[in-house]
């Protein structure tokens, strides 16, 4: 299957990629870390980094997380539980559930 060239976004989703992106240029700002430093600190290429903080929905999640947390930007709240303990609970409630989500068959009305 082939990749679709021109994917639509929500609304919602547009905006939170660009509230991230700002967070993330806010943060590194704030650390007072250039560009070309946070892009070589998470790897990837400083024009990845101006799409990131312009909000591309094109841009590999791995490389967005890895420049939220070299600027410091919070992308779940610790609270009480840490990362770890969270990711801990979500996996007991998800073995809960079934492997997987079918939508429920049709009754067949053999009523001649």
């Amino acid at each position: 299957m082939s990749k679709p060239t021109d994917r639509a976004y929500s609304a919602y989703s547009r905006e939170a990629l660009a509230l991230l992106g700002q967070m993330i240029r806010l943060g590194r700002t704030e650390r007072k870390i250039s560009a070309g430093e946070l892009a070589a600190r998470a790897g990837i290429s400083r024009a990845l980094l101006q799409r990131i903080e312009s909000g591309s929905p094109g841009s590999a999640i791995g490389a967005v997380f890895e420049a939220a947390a070299i600027a410091g930007v919070k992308l779940f709240e610790a609270g009480p539980q840490s990362l770890a303990d969270q990711l801990a609970a979500t996996q007991g409630k998800l073995a809960l559930l079934p492997r997987a989500a079918r939508k429920a068959k049709q009754a067949v009305h053999d009523d001649f």
